[in-house]
């Protein structure tokens, strides 16, 4: 039999064989499926996911011929040996796991069952080297539903799109990439240790309670076992950090892999990141989300190669990422998306300010951390000042699972770190709401409507006047934030008008706090952000919930409104932990059970067949049609001429998320209205090819023409602006912009 090859290097100097590359992503895809226990599973992955390469059709792709589908024929080998459950898996590496689909689909549809039936071109000659083991007997009383069995099969996905991408890479680059090498955990425990030792013997009385709280988390943290945990701490008692000695405690103790933090919004991720890689080392921690970025040069050295990597497949200690990046992930059927799943398995997994998850997905999102930690090792910690009593969901859905307090003396905790008094008032304007705003120095305003922070700003002194929304680009409210904080220390006048972006997460200290009605949690986040360090008496320290007359809260915030006006009517102490629980449980009535999972993604799971695509697509945590604009100003302005001449990277659009607003149609409507230049992808192609047409004039090059663009794509591509083998991309991009796959 001729050799069989599935790939050659870029320069053709060398081959790897298909057998090579079965093999080897086999034992790294059965490497990654042994932290939940499914060894034998990840490598008959591995074994089967190419053996469609074994075609001729497929070798002549490899010198130029037309593409081949090489999936298809491992899924109906797998189907062929009895494990048919790891067909989808296979089918998918590339494209992404399909639908299962029905006996009624025909091979032209796009399921598991209609690819299938395609007739596909002799793949064979596999037979005479690959030697596929016997396998066991599937359990099925292990997946008695729907959902674990997606899971499953996911989570196996993930270990086979690993392993494939580096044994491809490796081949590729000649040599193994510089993953891992990280610090051990108990090194990073020890580091964490000597971060924290000089916070004892605690002096101030709010000290020593934060030190117990810490001491605590160690403490149960050297007992847990996988599960799910919470860790409700009052806002000032040092959550994350307990939280991460719980983590790393736990982590140690269990022999696990990483700990694994994720909060709301990047701004809490920003701040908690620097702090971990203060603690642990920059090489050890990733921060991972839109706005991160690990390209630090052209040639990275190791250790910044090894970072942008493991943003890719999460293989580091210390993973900073948000929540919706965790849980759309979860969910997702693509093979960049679901790529670093598997990591997840024995790791400890924290999810920060937890009452934040969204309504509409909060059944599928619970029994996603359930499965976590009933199947696959991982210790689930809900941390929050306002625990969202998900006990009660729990239930809902029949996980049988209990959820336990890391921290003991959970009452006595908010009663010493209680430091704010909460009032309520009626205002009759919104300038009657400015003026008290006004009378008061320092003090922190946070409203629902971007255009009510807008309109209160434009009234306010201007010496220490600031206005925090997402129409700032994220660069600017990170300077923004830092100069607020240095005017609170040394008491200059600080007026802060913001939306709901402060009130969780971002370390600031106001004398007074004013927060417009909202739900009991938006109002306890609003007060952590007054007389945070109890330095000030308690009634003087006064956080106002105040309505405007004749105003109503927006759509988003009417249930939760009606939720907290009914808990302040039923409690005398709407701070306390019995509040707090009732608010949750009335809002989710209020709000309907059936809603908690509005796509229906439970049920798709029990009454289709493994519809994997068609659940990716449902969940979207972030609905919105909004379009994101680059702000071209400070380091932005740079970034943004990289997109004029034609670049297109991931590396380019993180770095760009620091500079950018997502605006409605309405708003880009009325930005070019007033005359804004506001470019889009088409138009900025156009003024890419102009920047390159006046350099090439520069350069004295005069065989081009204005009138023709194609021409000028050629000329620009011999002068070395565009890639020669991207001047067909551009060209049908330019003719036909809603085609996105030039991205690629």
């Amino acid at each position: 039999m001729a050799k069989k090859l599935a790939h050659i290097s870029e320069d053709h100097s060398r081959e790897q064989t298909v057998y090579e590359h079965l093999t080897g992503t086999a034992e790294l895809a059965k490497q990654f499926a042994a932290a939940f226990g499914a060894e034998e599973d990840g490598y008959l992955l591995g074994l089967l996911h190419d053996i469609g390469k074994y075609s001729d059709a497929f070798q002549h792709r490899l010198d130029g011929g037309v593409r081949v589908d090489h999936s298809t024929a491992g899924a109906k080998e797998a189907c062929a040996h009895g494990v048919g459950y790891l067909a989808l898996a296979i089918a998918g590496h590339h494209g992404g796991i399909p639908n299962f689909g029905s006996r009624a689909d025909t091979k032209n549809d796009a399921t598991l069952s209609g690819r299938l039936k395609r007739d596909l071109e002799p793949y064979d000659d596999w037979k005479t080297e690959v030697t596929l083991p016997p396998v066991k007997p599937f359990n099925m009383r292990e997946f008695n539903t729907g959902f674990r069995l997606s899971f499953y099969i996911r989570m196996l996905f993930s270990c086979l799109v690993d392993a494939d991408f580096i044994d491809t890479e490796t081949f590729m680059d000649g040599a193994l990439a510089p993953r891992g090498n990280y610090d051990a955990l108990p090194a990073l425990l020890d580091r964490l240790e000597t971060y924290i030792a000089p916070w004892y013997p605690p002096k101030a009385e709010l000290n020593r309670k934060r030190c117990a709280i810490l001491d605590a988390c160690k403490a149960s943290g050297s007992t847990a076992a996988p599960g799910v945990y919470t860790l409700t701490v009052p806002t000032g008692g040092g959550k994350t950090t307990a939280a991460m000695a719980f983590a790393l405690t736990a982590a140690v103790q269990n022999c696990m892999s990483r700990v694994i933090y994720t909060a709301p919004y990047t701004s809490i991720i920003d701040q908690n990141a620097n702090t971990f890689e203060k603690i642990f080392g920059t090489e050890n921690v990733i921060e991972h989300h839109s706005s991160a970025e690990y390209l630090f040069s052209e040639s990275p050295n190791p250790a910044e190669y090894r970072k942008m990597l493991a943003a890719e497949n999460w293989d580091a200690p210390v993973i900073a990422t948000t929540t919706v990046q965790l849980f759309e992930s979860l969910f997702a059927s693509k093979p960049a998306r679901c790529r670093k799943l598997h990591n997840l398995a024995n790791s400890v997994l924290i999810l920060d300010e937890v009452q934040t998850l969204p309504m509409p997905y909060l059944k599928p999102f619970t029994a996603a951390l359930a499965e976590l930690a009933r199947k696959y090792g991982v210790i689930v910690v809900l941390c929050t000042a306002t625990q969202p009593a998900l006990d009660g969901v729990f239930a809902d859905l029949k996980i049988d699972l209990p959820i336990k307090e890391i921290c003991p003396n959970v009452p006595e905790n908010f009663e010493t770190f209680r430091r704010t008094k909460i009032a309520q008032h009626t205002f009759d304007s919104t300038e009657s709401l400015t003026a008290e705003l006004i009378a008061l120095p320092q003090v922190l305003c946070i409203v629902n409507r971007i255009a009510d922070a807008q309109k209160i700003y434009q009234a306010l002194p201007k010496d220490g006047a600031y206005c925090l929304t997402t129409h700032l680009c994220p660069a600017h409210r990170k300077a923004r934030i830092k100069e607020i904080r240095e005017r609170l220390k040394i008491g200059l006048p600080c007026r802060v008008v913001s939306t709901s972006l402060i009130e969780a997460g971002v370390d600031v200290d106001f004398p007074r706090v004013y927060r417009e009605e909202a739900g009991l949690d938006s109002v306890l986040q609003a007060a952590g952000r007054c007389n945070r360090e109890g330095k000030r008496p308690l009634d003087e320290s006064l956080v106002t919930v105040f309505t405007v007359q004749d105003t109503t809260p927006p759509p988003y915030m009417r249930q939760p409104a009606a939720a907290m006006k009914n808990i302040s009517k039923r409690m005398e102490d709407i701070t306390s932990l019995a509040a707090i629980r009732a608010y949750f449980e009335f809002y989710r009535d209020l709000y309907g059970k059936e809603d908690l999972d509005r796509e229906k993604i439970l049920i798709a799971f029990e009454n289709e067949m493994l519809p994997f695509a068609s659940v990716a697509e449902k969940v979207r945590v972030i609905e919105s049609c909004t379009t994101p604009v680059y702000i071209p100003i400070d380091q932005g302005e740079v970034l943004v001429e990289r997109l004029y001449r034609g670049e297109r990277s991931r590396t380019l659009f993180r770095k760009l998320g620091q500079y950018s607003v997502n605006v409605y149609p309405q708003q880009l409507a009325a930005l070019r209205e007033a005359g804004a230049e506001v470019l889009g992808v088409a138009s900025i192609f156009t003024y890419g090819m102009q920047k390159g047409l006046d350099r090439m004039r520069e350069a004295n090059v005069t065989n081009y023409s204005l009138s023709n663009l194609d021409a000028l794509v050629e000329v620009a591509a011999e002068e070395g602006y565009i890639k020669p083998e991207d001047k067909a991309r551009l060209i049908a991009f330019r003719n036909n912009p809603s085609d996105e796959s030039w991205m690629q």
